[in-house]
This record gives C-alpha cells, structure tokens and sequence, in this order.
C-alpha cells in the first residue's frame, strides 16, 4: 500500500463535498498481482454472472476466508479510519451506537449476528459490460463506507467503465457523480446513505453506485465491504 492520506477528516471532508474520496493505494505491480487471483478458482467461495440476475454484464467472485495476505491486510488497515467516519456520522444523525475500533472487533459483532460469509470481492467486466445502480447490503448489520480499488490502466487495459454515484436527494431530482479512477486508486463511498445538512438539521441522503458499459478490453476491480454476509 503507497502512503495516502487516510485521515479520517479528510475523508469526511471529501465525502461530504462531493459524494466519495479517493486515494491512490496500490502500486501498478501490486495491481497486476490482485488482478491475477481471479484464475485461482480455490481462493474464492462464490461466483457470479451478472446477467442471470438483471445486475448488468459481467461477473464477480467473492473470496474465501482466509483472504489473501495483501487484501486482507488493505481491509484490516482501511477500517480503522473509515470507523471513525461512520461513529462521527451515527453521532450527527442522532444514533447511539458505535462501530468498534478494529476490524476483527467488528467482524465479531458481524459473525455473532449470523454474519459469517466474507464480501471482499474482484469483479471482471469485458467489453460491454456494465453494472446496474445498486447498494451492497448483505444482512442486518452493515457497515456504512465501503472501497473499491481499480486493478487495470485505463485507456490501456480497457476504455469507458467509469465508476457511477447517485445521490438520491429527498424532494429533489437524483445527482450523479462520475468519478475518475486511475490503476491502483481506491474510491471510499457510502454503502447506503450518508448525513448531510439541510434547513432543518442533518438528513440521510441515499446512495447507490455502479459502472458504466465498458467500451473495449478488460476491467478488473477489488471491492472491500467490511461487513460480512448473512
């Protein structure tokens, strides 16, 4: 992992200006790596063809645990920072909970409720593969941010497939957000909703995200959700 800032008021800071943040993570060799684990049938517990589902065009697979050394490093280092955003956020809108400090903290509160299945994930779109609007929501706990990290070079690994937000604003039209992903840069979005500040105080807006129809070659990405899956 490079050196970004991962201080959790300059994500805040980010996400609440424009929707999501992004940092640069991985190296292009690192990259190359992760994206060569799709082959290795063995390190994953389930794969998906997104078309036999309406999802869009394309296919993912979720990994097994243990995870990869590398990936299960990113998700354990990126929770704590990421935790401190959602307890700041659950205290704006008024919510008593907190998100514990560590991830196996909170992968144990998830594993207690009936959570147990890992979500990290590598999705693989070819040309004309895209990914419907959707939010990641695996059980009743969930998690409020998540990641995912462009494994290819744009315009030379693949062209269009950019990463898509929508903000569903309350008694307003929807706005999109495309965001600009170079090999190896993570966006940080929300899973669901985030707080936001109106005339009558903090309010949630919704948030899904997606990707746009692949123009030509491969796109890889990794995704890392912190919650488990029921």
């Amino acid at each position: 992992m490079t050196d970004p800032d991962l201080t959790p008021a300059s994500i805040a800071d980010d996400i609440a200006s424009r929707g999501y943040a992004t940092r640069p993570l991985l190296t292009a060799e690192t990259c190359r790596a992760l994206a060569g684990l799709y082959g290795q049938d063995a390190l994953f517990r389930k794969r998906v063809i997104m078309e036999h589902h309406a999802y869009g065009q394309g296919e993912y697979k979720y990994l097994a645990y243990p995870l990869p050394d590398t990936i299960a490093a990113l998700r354990a280092a990126l929770y704590p920072p990421l935790a401190a955003v959602a307890n700041q956020w659950r205290k704006s809108l008024g919510e008593p909970e907190s998100f514990p400090p560590t991830l196996p903290e909170y992968l144990a509160e998830c594993h207690a409720a009936g959570q147990l299945r890992p979500t990290p994930l590598l999705l693989r779109y070819e040309a004309g593969g895209f990914n419907c609007m959707h939010q990641d929501l695996y059980g009743d706990l969930v998690f409020p941010l998540q990641v995912v990290i462009l494994l290819s070079e744009p315009e030379t690994d693949f062209t269009g497939g950019e990463f898509i937000l929508v903000e569903q604003r309350p008694r307003a039209q929807s706005r999109a957000e495309v965001v600009p992903l170079t090999q190896g840069e993570a966006a940080i979005f929300p899973v669901h909703h985030r707080p936001a500040r109106g005339t009558r105080g903090m309010y949630r807006l919704t948030m899904r995200h997606g990707v746009s129809r692949i123009r030509s070659g491969v796109r890889q990405t990794l995704g890392l959700i912190f919650h488990d899956a029921a």
